[in-house]
């Protein structure tokens, strides 16, 4: 896995030892304030650019806020950073921005690499409206040189998305299909059931209403079997015209290690197993939702 933290973090090396010791795969990488660094592809760079590093710096929330659990980079972030292939954007070669957004961004490893390797998109980076997260996340869009590409934007899930919409843009075609977003994805932001609605709702808002476009949701199964199921049928009934494309279990620890989704999993597996795989969603609007 390309990613490197440093050695002085008592986190990392607590889940260094846990790994080690136990077999335990870390869920969760870097603590609040420090400086996380993640080593690009080289599959995702131009031949001549040399090995390039996203460095972050972890949002540390006001304490009101601990329960955004947005204080450390989740394995189901470096998981997507990992495949970001797997979005599948040469789909748009022939349109010439592709508009990205990440919900619950926390530091914003997935959109801010997106921001760094793609050059024909615009990304919006979101998060709850919380003072220190959201300047965190400015601050990593400038530490990495792509804020002429990418902004982080305040945002609470189910309310109206006009903050996530380009102002300009939006004042010039009003009411335009063509300023919401190509492709959304977020990564570990379903463990909540409580929010499952207002997610949902924020998906249908923000995502084209285009045959092409996709939402990708990567959830470590440390949110539970149990809570993603009732994430899926919440799609089914609140959905409001998206479907499920995909959805696969993917092992962390393991390259191309794929299996069907299977909730009775839960009555079996033990930390150990949890730890190991991630799911992977990728939704898209049905058949008679598109325009």
């Amino acid at each position: 896995m390309p990613v490197s933290k440093s050695q002085d973090d008592p986190e990392d090396i607590l889940s260094s030892s846990l790994q080690t010791l136990y077999d335990l795969t870390p869920i969760t990488h870097s603590t609040p304030g420090s400086i996380f660094t993640y080593t690009v592809k080289p599959a995702l760079l131009p031949d001549q650019n040399p090995a390039r590093v996203i460095e972050l710096e972890t949002p540390d929330p006001q304490p009101s806020k601990w329960d955004l659990h947005a204080s450390s980079i989740w394995v189901a972030a470096i998981y997507l950073a990992d495949h970001l292939e797997d979005l599948e954007l040469h789909r748009f070669r022939d349109q010439g921005i592709i508009r990205v957004l990440e919900l619950g961004a926390g530091a914003g490893l997935p959109s801010i690499l997106i921001a760094s390797v793609y050059q024909n998109v615009r990304v919006t980076v979101s998060d709850y409206p919380d003072e220190h997260l959201i300047r965190t996340l400015s601050e990593n869009i400038l530490r990495n040189n792509v804020s002429g590409i990418a902004r982080a934007v305040p945002y609470d899930w189910g309310t109206d998305i006009s903050a996530l919409v380009d102002a300009h843009e939006c004042q010039e075609t009003p009411g335009n299909d063509e300023v919401l977003f190509d492709v959304i994805v977020a990564a570990d932001t379903l463990w909540n059931p409580a929010l499952h609605k207002q997610f949902i709702q924020s998906l249908v808002m923000s995502l084209k209403r285009s045959p092409d476009s996709r939402v990708y949701l990567v959830a470590g199964l440390h949110t539970g079997r149990y809570t993603i199921q009732a994430f899926l049928r919440s799609i089914e009934i609140d959905g409001c015209g998206l479907v499920v494309e995909s959805l696969s279990e993917r092992q962390v620890t393991a390259a191309q290690t794929f299996r069907s989704w299977d909730v009775a999993r839960a009555e079996d597996e033990d930390e150990r197993e949890r730890r190991r795989w991630v799911v992977w969603v990728v939704l898209k609007w049905g058949e008679h939702n598109t325009t």
